[in-house]
């Protein structure tokens, strides 16, 4: 992902690093005062050192570790959300544990992660320093909201019921909501997803998230939705009131056969489009091309341009388009570049996104003129 320069007349970015590993303080300090935009202005070994740190340089940006000594990661952010809120970008390792705590972290409020190697940490994460750069200079431009109270409750205390999936279970969709979001993408999804009723139409996401990601990422979806959510397969039926999720490390398109539409993925040694794989541009192409008038497209906050050039290949095909606005996004690039292209028909704050497709959704089923 690019990240815009600061230029030289602005202060620079302060960050404060927090890992128990002396060598990943090193190594993250040593990669993020390589860039003249960032300073780090202070380390800490653990939640307890990291909260007098911040009391005494304010930094604008932290870096936190998830797994330290006498509190974890998770419990320090929560904390440090609900009382003192700012950027976060968490540092976790690639395994399923670290895919869930991830994820339960962006729940809390971190903007972004940054996926720790499991071995020869010193060598593999420098070759991530671009990443690691881009994401600290992102976040310090992030909106960061205090937790709140819905945030701190679990999916079954928050009124999600599931239908009996009889009647939904094989019914063919003839209509198609697709969806792309990046940097603030999985909690704006969740929160999109949790509104829309179980009978909503077969629905297909590319969330820019790694592949050891997407599979939890589903899940969880899965757990706070009234749809059923899972993990895209290639020649998967896309079906009434299900959702699929392009895996991290594959893209996904739609193909229709007949009055059936199928999941299409690439080969995992496909080439990134849009400086992404998967790619919300890739998937929302193939929306226009194969469903055409039928389907709603809808990019969510993220940061870069991809999609924008999708979703106007929608729009230009008869789609009803929707893009997040800049005041509720935690990043305003992608739907703001689609805004700009003229790709998109609307733009809605976060709350109202649902809503208004579960809105377009009903008219197009009876037949109604465009509003």
């Amino acid at each position: 992902m690019e990240a815009a320069s600061l230029g030289s007349d602005k202060p620079k970015i302060r960050v404060v690093v927090i890992d128990d590993s002396a060598l990943m303080r090193h190594v993250l300090s040593e990669i993020l005062n390589s860039d003249p935009d960032i300073q780090v202005v202070g380390v800490a070994s653990d939640p307890f050192f990291a909260r007098e740190k911040i009391k005494e340089v304010n930094p604008d940006v932290i870096t936190l570790d998830v797994e330290m000594p006498k509190m974890d990661g998770l419990q320090f952010l929560r904390n440090l959300m609900r009382l003192r809120p700012m950027p976060v970008v968490m540092v976790s390792s690639l395994t399923l544990r670290g895919a869930d705590v991830t994820l339960e972290a962006l729940e809390l409020g971190a903007v972004d992660f940054v996926s720790k190697p499991e071995i020869d940490i010193a060598e593999k994460l420098k070759s991530y320093s671009e990443e690691i750069i881009s994401k600290v200079k992102v976040a310090s431009t992030a909106k960061v909201n205090r937790l709140s109270d819905e945030a701190l409750r679990s999916p079954e205390k928050r009124n999600i019921i599931k239908p009996p999936g009889a009647n939904l279970h094989f019914k063919t969709t003839d209509r198609i909501l697709a969806i792309g979001a990046s940097t603030g993408g999985t909690e704006a999804i969740r929160e999109v997803l949790e509104k829309l009723p179980a009978d909503t139409p077969g629905t297909v996401i590319v969330q820019h998230i790694p592949g050891m990601f997407s599979a939890s990422f589903a899940k969880r979806l899965n757990d706070t939705s009234a749809m059923t959510v899972c993990e895209a397969e290639d020649g998967q039926r896309v079906l009434h009131g299900h959702v699929y999720i392009a895996p991290g490390d594959r893209h996904l398109t739609v193909k229709r056969d007949g009055a059936r539409y199928y999941c299409k993925l690439s080969s995992p040694d496909a080439e990134p489009v849009s400086g992404h794989k998967p790619s919300v541009d890739v998937l929302l192409h193939s929306v226009a091309e194969q469903i055409g008038h039928n389907a709603i497209g809808v990019i969510l906050t993220g940061m870069g341009k991809d999609g924008a050039e999708g979703l106007k290949a929608m729009r230009d095909a008869g789609a009803r388009t929707l893009v997040q606005d800049e005041a509720t996004s935690v990043v305003w690039g992608m739907p703001g570049a689609a805004d700009k292209i003229g790709a998109a028909e609307e733009v809605l704050p976060l709350q109202k996104v649902a809503p208004r497709i579960s809105l377009l959704f009903q008219r197009s089923q009876a037949g109604q003129k465009k509003a």
